[in-house]
């Protein structure tokens, strides 16, 4: 393939996605992949109601639920092996966009599967992106391959490489990406262990606790739980792991022993809160983790980068199409860093806090949200403003065609 209309640089699931729903409309797509595979590690899970409608769109859905998808029963927040505090309720049933469970490796082995029914996309591996360029005609990637270095030419370059984007890091000279690290040390653990006989009776809970704050999601349906913890901050990986023990015998329900649980996955991890300078620059746009990191408190790094993947698919068939002009690139920079500074940015960062509250005893006379989400399960008209406001991360870009028609 030469000259698509879009080059892709990153084989993550926000670059599938979006290489989908453009490839569903017979438009030309080149997805570059440094590695010589898609990556498989189980990472993120779960996907929300403004995530589903664009997984919907792209006609993935119905396999990831097929796949071992699954709707949470809802998310609690509780003391440390105390009292409920609040609940929000899982899926009606009755929901056009269901929340939905499905670890990332699993969504991607989906999205793999649905490649191969466009002939337009074409799928790049062991093509790593060094630099970008662009002039007013064109844009390119100078991409290093087993045989050497290359030029790849496209009307437009998306960066969907992660939070350590080389397409970012060609546009900015500071990295372009403003914001902070938590000096919080979180640890991502999936393990095997019964927490419903210990009375776990929801897939999603928080734990609010100075020290020993946590979060324990079910995240399959054979019996494997993400548990995400709070942990002293300055230890190596190896005192990380060697405290393991102890922190999921004083967390967890039932004071389990090293023998009464399996554990499978370690992973200890800092997290940020960032945002590009720009999210486009000339021919060169960026999406999903490229563009802003979020912790992981709540979902919202995921859903919004998957929210990201739609609005863009919009504004470039928009282009493609004639229905709009190339300004409306221009408006999803503006529109998309305005949800991650409104809205993703501060309630992400609120979750997180929440969680490690020095005082969990009077946090439900302090915290605003609890009170809110406590007074939904007995009102009905308070339970619809918290679902409605999971869309507000949303912004339909079809209204800005030429014809207009919408989304949404």
């Amino acid at each position: 393939m030469t000259n698509p209309f879009v080059i892709i640089v990153g084989g993550g699931p926000s670059g599938i996605l979006l290489a989908l729903l453009l490839g569903k409309q017979g438009i030309s797509v080149q997805l570059l992949e440094a590695a010589e595979k898609f990556d498989d590690r189980p990472r993120a899970t779960h996907y929300g109601p403004t995530a589903v409608r664009e997984l919907q769109r792209a006609g993935v859905f119905e396999d990831m639920k097929a796949k071992g998808g699954f709707f949470p029963s809802g998310v609690s927040w509780r003391k440390l092996h105390g009292e409920t505090l609040a609940m929000i309720p899982g899926p009606t049933g009755e929901e056009k966009h269901p929340m939905i469970c499905l670890p990332l490796n699993k969504l991607h082995e989906v999205l793999e599967g649905h490649l191969k029914n466009y002939p337009d996309i074409e799928v790049l591996f062991n093509n790593k992106v060094v630099s970008v360029g662009q002039d007013e005609s064109t844009s390119w990637v100078i991409v290093e391959t087993p045989e050497g270095k290359k030029t790849l030419n496209a009307q437009y370059i998306v960066g969907c490489d992660g939070a350590s984007s080389i397409v970012r890091r060609s546009l900015f000279t500071n990295a372009g990406f403003d914001g902070f690290t938590w000096e919080e040390q979180l640890v991502a653990t999936n393990v095997y262990y019964p927490f419903e006989k210990h009375g776990v009776d929801i897939d999603s809970t928080f734990i609010i606790h100075p020290e020993h704050y946590h979060m324990i999601a079910r995240i399959t349906d054979d019996g494997l739980w993400r548990v995400t913890y709070g942990e002293l901050p300055g230890l190596t990986p190896e005192q990380l792991k060697e405290r393991q023990p102890m922190k999921f015998k004083t967390m967890l329900p039932g004071h389990p022993n090293p023998e009464d649980y399996k554990l499978a996955n370690f992973s200890p991890y800092k997290v940020h809160q960032r945002i590009a300078t720009k999210m486009r620059v000339g021919r060169i746009l960026l999406a999903s983790d490229a563009a802003h990191l979020c912790n992981p408190f709540g979902g919202l790094g995921l859903t919004g980068g998957i929210v990201d993947i739609g609005g863009l698919y919009d504004c470039l068939f928009g282009v493609y199409s004639g229905q709009a002009d190339e300004s409306i690139l221009t408006l999803y920079d503006e529109v998309r860093r305005e949800k991650y500074n409104k809205i993703i940015n501060p309630i992400s960062s609120e979750n997180l806090r929440r969680v490690f509250d020095q005082d969990p005893d009077t946090i439900m006379q302090r915290d605003g949200f609890l009170q809110l989400v406590k007074k939904a399960e007995t009102d009905s008209a308070t339970r619809d403003i918290l679902r409605q406001g999971a869309f507000s991360i949303e912004y339909d870009f079809t209204q800005h065609y030429h014809s207009a028609k919408t989304n949404l």
